[in-house]
């Protein structure tokens, strides 16, 4: 089905111990692409919100200090377009799981910045590329 106008994703980019959590996509978009936490918002949903499910949903574990990190204009070459609100969280609590094995290839992991997995997902990789220093806030 093609677009009418970009969607709006949410990607939750979770700190712990100066590393960043990233997972492997399975699914359809992005298949075999490494990316952050996150989804589509919902409607009638806060970005906080939407963060905290997400979160919950794929990785099974728990956040803090929640906050908007920048927003990625992602115009993929498939002809998707997503709008990419990148939040910025805190580690709280929980071992991450792999919650959506259709999604997913294998359980989440910590990156430390300069040992990110390639290839990036566009919103992951548009997010990283932007400069915002992740640990400096």
């Amino acid at each position: 089905m093609k677009q009418e106008r970009p969607g709006v994703g949410i990607g939750v980019y979770v700190r712990k111990n100066g590393k960043v959590l990233i997972g492997k996509r399975k699914s359809k978009h992005g298949a075999g692409t490494w990316c952050a936490l996150g989804g589509h918002l919902e409607m009638g949903e806060s970005w906080e919100e939407c963060a905290l499910r997400e979160v919950r949903e794929e990785a099974g574990i728990e956040i803090e200090n929640l906050h908007l990190g920048n927003v990625s204009n992602d115009i993929f070459p498939d002809g998707k377009h997503y709008i990419t609100l990148n939040l910025v969280a805190d580690w709280k609590s929980g071992e991450p799981r792999l919650m959506e094995p259709d999604k997913f290839e294998e359980v989440w992991q910590w990156f430390e910045l300069d040992k990110l997995p390639k290839p990036l997902f566009l919103s992951a990789r548009n997010f990283f590329e932007s400069g915002y220093n992740l640990f400096n806030v």
